[in-house]
Protein backbone atom coordinates (compact mmCIF):
# COMPACT_ATOMS: atom_id res chain seq x y z
CA UNK A 1 0.00 0.00 0.00
CA UNK A 2 0.91 3.60 -0.40
CA UNK A 3 3.25 4.95 2.30
CA UNK A 4 4.53 8.23 3.10
CA UNK A 5 7.04 9.13 6.02
CA UNK A 6 8.15 12.31 6.90
CA UNK A 7 10.67 13.21 8.64
CA UNK A 8 13.44 16.21 9.76
CA UNK A 9 11.13 18.60 11.85
CA UNK A 10 12.01 19.75 15.11
CA UNK A 11 12.56 23.08 17.18
CA UNK A 12 14.57 26.05 15.66
CA UNK A 13 15.46 29.51 16.06
CA UNK A 14 13.73 32.14 14.17
CA UNK A 15 15.78 32.98 10.61
CA UNK A 16 16.90 28.98 11.20
CA UNK A 17 16.84 26.28 8.81
CA UNK A 18 15.13 22.77 8.54
CA UNK A 19 14.88 20.24 5.77
CA UNK A 20 12.09 18.10 5.46
CA UNK A 21 12.41 14.76 4.20
CA UNK A 22 9.57 12.48 3.05
CA UNK A 23 10.22 8.48 2.05
CA UNK A 24 7.67 7.45 -0.33
CA UNK A 25 6.55 3.22 -1.20
CA UNK A 26 3.84 1.30 -2.73
CA UNK A 27 3.51 3.24 -6.00
CA UNK A 28 5.08 4.97 -8.63
CA UNK A 29 6.54 7.62 -6.88
CA UNK A 30 8.56 8.76 -10.25
CA UNK A 31 5.62 9.43 -12.13
CA UNK A 32 3.78 11.21 -9.74
CA UNK A 33 3.03 15.18 -8.81
CA UNK A 34 3.97 15.84 -5.05
CA UNK A 35 2.99 18.15 -2.64
CA UNK A 36 3.81 19.75 0.39
CA UNK A 37 1.09 20.76 2.75
CA UNK A 38 0.68 22.14 6.26
CA UNK A 39 -1.98 22.32 8.97
CA UNK A 40 -1.20 24.92 11.93
CA UNK A 41 -2.62 24.36 15.48
CA UNK A 42 -6.60 25.66 14.95
CA UNK A 43 -5.85 26.52 11.15
CA UNK A 44 -7.10 24.50 8.07
CA UNK A 45 -5.03 22.85 5.65
CA UNK A 46 -2.78 24.94 4.29
CA UNK A 47 -1.22 24.28 0.93
CA UNK A 48 2.60 25.25 0.51
CA UNK A 49 4.61 23.10 -2.60
CA UNK A 50 4.29 20.94 -5.65
CA UNK A 51 6.82 19.12 -7.67
CA UNK A 52 6.05 17.64 -10.71
CA UNK A 53 6.84 13.97 -11.58
CA UNK A 54 10.60 14.63 -12.75
CA UNK A 55 11.18 17.67 -10.77
CA UNK A 56 11.69 20.36 -13.34
CA UNK A 57 8.87 22.09 -12.44
CA UNK A 58 8.09 23.64 -8.84
CA UNK A 59 4.93 25.58 -7.27
CA UNK A 60 4.98 27.52 -4.38
CA UNK A 61 2.52 29.61 -2.15
CA UNK A 62 3.16 32.97 -1.88
CA UNK A 63 3.65 32.89 1.36
CA UNK A 64 7.09 30.25 1.32
CA UNK A 65 8.46 31.80 -2.03
CA UNK A 66 11.66 32.42 -1.71
CA UNK A 67 12.28 30.88 1.52
CA UNK A 68 11.27 27.34 0.73
CA UNK A 69 12.41 24.85 -1.79
CA UNK A 70 11.17 21.91 -2.96
CA UNK A 71 12.77 19.19 -4.58
CA UNK A 72 13.03 14.95 -5.09
CA UNK A 73 14.83 12.20 -5.48
CA UNK A 74 13.08 9.49 -7.71
CA UNK A 75 16.03 7.37 -7.48
CA UNK A 76 15.60 7.06 -3.77
CA UNK A 77 12.03 7.86 -4.15
CA UNK A 78 12.30 10.79 -1.39
CA UNK A 79 10.98 14.12 -1.58
CA UNK A 80 12.62 17.09 0.04
CA UNK A 81 11.63 20.44 1.08
CA UNK A 82 14.16 23.18 2.80
CA UNK A 83 13.04 25.54 4.73
CA UNK A 84 15.01 28.90 5.06
CA UNK A 85 13.87 31.69 7.00
CA UNK A 86 12.15 30.44 9.16
CA UNK A 87 9.53 32.58 11.27
CA UNK A 88 7.05 31.48 13.96
CA UNK A 89 4.46 31.80 11.76
CA UNK A 90 6.14 28.68 9.75
CA UNK A 91 4.70 26.62 12.84
CA UNK A 92 2.59 23.15 11.88
CA UNK A 93 2.91 20.02 11.08
CA UNK A 94 4.47 19.12 7.66
CA UNK A 95 2.72 16.61 5.85
CA UNK A 96 3.87 15.10 2.51
CA UNK A 97 0.79 14.15 -0.03
CA UNK A 98 0.49 12.71 -3.04
CA UNK A 99 -2.65 14.99 -4.65
CA UNK A 100 -5.38 13.58 -6.65
CA UNK A 101 -4.77 15.91 -9.46
CA UNK A 102 -2.30 18.08 -11.27
CA UNK A 103 -3.94 21.40 -10.58
CA UNK A 104 -1.91 23.40 -8.04
CA UNK A 105 -2.51 26.59 -5.97
CA UNK A 106 -4.76 26.38 -2.10
CA UNK A 107 -7.53 25.99 -4.56
CA UNK A 108 -6.87 22.34 -5.19
CA UNK A 109 -5.06 21.30 -2.36
CA UNK A 110 -7.18 22.61 0.96
CA UNK A 111 -8.96 19.48 1.79
CA UNK A 112 -7.51 16.22 2.32
CA UNK A 113 -9.95 14.84 -0.08
CA UNK A 114 -7.66 16.49 -2.69
CA UNK A 115 -5.11 13.84 -1.68
CA UNK A 116 -5.19 9.86 -2.13
CA UNK A 117 -2.13 9.48 0.75
CA UNK A 118 -0.34 11.29 3.25
CA UNK A 119 2.39 10.78 5.98
CA UNK A 120 1.76 11.14 9.35
CA UNK A 121 3.03 14.86 9.03
CA UNK A 122 6.24 16.15 11.47
CA UNK A 123 6.02 18.85 13.57
CA UNK A 124 7.73 22.18 12.76
CA UNK A 125 8.21 24.52 15.68
CA UNK A 126 9.79 28.00 15.60
CA UNK A 127 10.64 29.80 18.28
CA UNK A 128 12.97 31.59 20.16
Amino acid sequence: QVQLVESGGGLVRPGGSLRLSCAASGFAFSKNFMSWVRQAPGKGLEWVSDINSGGGSTYYADSVQGRFTISRDNAKNTLYLQMNSLTPEHTAVYYCAHPTSQRVGQAFRSRWADFTAWGQGTQVTVSS
